[in-house]
């Protein structure tokens, strides 16, 4: 586990990014960010969690931008688009984030995630410092307890030249859309969140309308 270290990269340095932009082909088509969670839109659910460990948040989203506006925050439409069909996942909110990201780190997290750790950032932060990486991405306990990365969940740098957001913009250009495919390409670091007091059901998601019923 990395070690906390305060100070060193600073709530400040870090935007955020909810990524609400999916095509959520399991969930049936609907809106995934607009699925309430316990009488709240899942993407509310988000932002309380995410934003109070980010200087500036913003939300992807590329449908219903209007409703997404109303929860107070800038709305922004994934940049690698190519027309109003095209859906590239992901890493293209990743991109998004990274053309608009104005603070040297950006934090990327999903909308149905509910239970995400409040100090993911933070220990992202740490391990991103300590090993002057690139990229920190969460890894968390499946249900046989073998560490599982969990891509959507990672702090990048932003950087003033660009590197990563240059890197992705030519890693969709090309085809690509897996998050390990492209982190692969730099200098990453896997952050574990297997400590006694972190819930092991923290990173789990909700990919289909059954899952966000029960």
């Amino acid at each position: 586990m990395a070690k906390l270290v305060e100070n060193l990269i600073k709530k400040s340095d870090i935007s955020g990014i909810i990524l609400a932009g999916g095509r959520a082909s399991r969930m049936g088509g609907v809106d995934k960010g607009l699925q309430l969670f316990k009488g709240a839109p899942l993407v509310a659910n988000a932002i309380a969690r995410l934003q109070p460990q980010v200087a500036h948040l913003n939300i992807s989203a590329n449908r219903n931008v209007d409703t997404y506006k109303t929860f107070g925050l800038p709305v922004l439409t994934d940049v690698a688009r190519l027309d109003a069909d095209d859906f590239q996942g992901p890493l293209a909110g990743f991109l998004t984030g990274l053309e608009n990201c104005t603070t040297p780190y950006l934090m990327t997290a999903p909308c149905d995630t509910p239970y995400f750790p409040m100090d993911v950032a933070q220990r992202l932060a740490s391990a991103l410092f300590e090993t002057e990486a690139d990229i920190a991405m969460a890894c968390s306990p499946d249900e046989t307890g073998k560490l599982c990365n969990q891509p959507v969940f990672c702090l990048l740098k932003c950087g003033k030249k660009r590197e990563l957001a240059d890197s992705l913009r030519q890693f969709l250009a090309q085809g690509g859309r897996k998050i390990g495919a492209w982190t692969a390409l730099h200098k990453q670091v896997k952050v574990s969140f297997n400590l006694p007091l972190d819930d092991p059901q923290a990173f789990a998601n909700l990919n289909t309308l059954a899952e966000l019923h029960t």
